[in-house]
């Protein structure tokens, strides 16, 4: 019985060591399953030719497209200015009136002249038929015809002359108006009512911009256009017809300006100071918000590729020696590193010339998770979100 029962004891004492040993183990394995490895998820784009619009930004500045300098064309005194300082002013407007006393006096004397002179040629052709008859009835000489031929010649040549003094001083009587040579916003009045102008030469009294439409000259470097005529030559780039081309213009805000224009024209010379060309684009201006002198940044669209491979800025690496890579997923998912060769930058995607092709996955995000070799989740990267979290804004696009 004693013998028993120790056996007995011997067994409980195991059993409650087991379920000791037991309890000691569960946190262990919690642990342990916590521990284990999670795979990584990273964010991808799947490269897909699209095509591109290559969109230059270069700095220009506002010009009027017409610019009349208003200037007295007869001296005198100033008595009266019509318009209001920084209006709106139509061609034929009147803006300034000056006194037309003298050129009435001037106008009435050329009227009279002109009226001795019509008097003189009536009694130079009456003379000249009375010769006639004379002479074809051998009552006149030769001599007397030829001398009455003269002066009536005489008489026409001054009644044309009179008649011009009377043109003449209509015109000057007419400047006495001075009126708006073309439509457009007229600046502040440079003499004031009473000031005494063209004497001596045509004072300048006032001038005039049309502003709608509105110019931008911008300038373009010479290397920029020779890199850019190679790439229409190898076809990376096709050429866009200048009469297609759109311009944008991005003000001094940042504000996109919501009309777009046309490129008019490219300079055939190159500014030898700056090696820059400029060029010019037109741009509707109906609610003046353009001003001549302002600084404006151009956008224009010179070029599109038409499947072009594009990443987003943030999928691009710097290796130690200052080449690009990016991390490429392997049909295992795993990540491998590859180098690439990038070109210009469009509405922040490079353009990937080498390197990579259609179809490879490209990590966008997720960078810090993993290293080359390891196995990763990968999802869809979404632009907006990437935008929202601050990592890129898209530059302004030409629709």
């Amino acid at each position: 019985m004693r013998t028993r029962s120790r056996a007995v004891a011997i067994v409980v004492a195991s059993a409650s060591a087991l379920i000791g040993l037991t309890a000691c183990n569960e946190p262990t394995s919690a642990e342990a399953v916590k521990a284990a490895p999670s795979i990584p998820q990273v964010s991808i784009v799947t490269l897909q030719p699209t095509p591109h619009h290559f969109v230059q930004e270069l700095p220009g500045r506002i010009a009027p497209t017409r610019v009349a300098e208003v200037r007295a064309r007869v001296a005198g005194i100033v008595l009266e200015r019509t318009f209001q300082q920084g209006a709106h002013v139509k061609a034929g407007d009147l803006l300034y009136r000056i006194d037309p006393s003298r050129y009435e006096v001037e106008l009435a004397a050329a009227e009279a002249a002109l009226a001795k002179a019509k008097a003189t040629l009536e009694h130079a052709e009456l003379q000249l038929q009375r010769v006639e008859k004379l002479v074809t009835g051998r009552a006149a000489s030769q001599a007397q015809y030829e001398s009455a031929l003269a002066t009536a010649r005489q008489a026409r040549a001054d009644l044309a002359a009179r008649t011009a003094d009377v043109k003449r001083a209509k015109l000057d009587l007419e400047y006495t108006y001075v009126r708006a040579p073309i439509g457009g916003r007229i600046g502040g009045a440079l003499v004031t009512e009473g000031a005494l102008v063209g004497q001596g030469e045509a004072t300048h009294l006032a001038t005039i911009q049309q502003l709608d439409p509105i110019y931008a000259d911008f300038t373009q470097s010479a290397a920029d256009l020779h890199r850019l005529r190679r790439d229409f030559e190898s076809g990376e780039l096709e050429q866009i017809d200048p009469d297609s081309a759109k311009v944008q213009l991005v003000l001094s805000d940042e504000a996109i300006y919501p009309y777009v224009g046309k490129l008019l024209f490219s300079d055939a010379t190159v500014d030898p100071s700056t090696g820059q060309i400029t060029l010019r684009g037109e741009f509707p201006n109906p609610k003046r918000e353009l001003l001549p002198g302002m600084y404006v940044r151009v956008h224009i669209e010179q070029g599109i590729d038409k499947d072009a491979l594009t990443l987003p800025q943030q999928a691009i690496r710097r290796n130690d020696t200052g080449g690009s890579e990016v991390y490429v997923l392997r049909d295992d998912n795993r990540v491998m590193v590859q180098p690439v060769g990038v070109g210009r930058m469009v509405d922040n995607q490079w353009i990937v010339q080498q390197g990579l092709k259609a179809g490879d996955r490209v990590v966008v995000e997720g960078f810090q998770k993993f290293r080359a070799g390891d196995l990763v989740e990968a999802h869809p990267w979404k632009q907006v979100q990437a935008s929202a979290e601050g990592e890129t804004s898209t530059s302004p696009r030409i629709d």
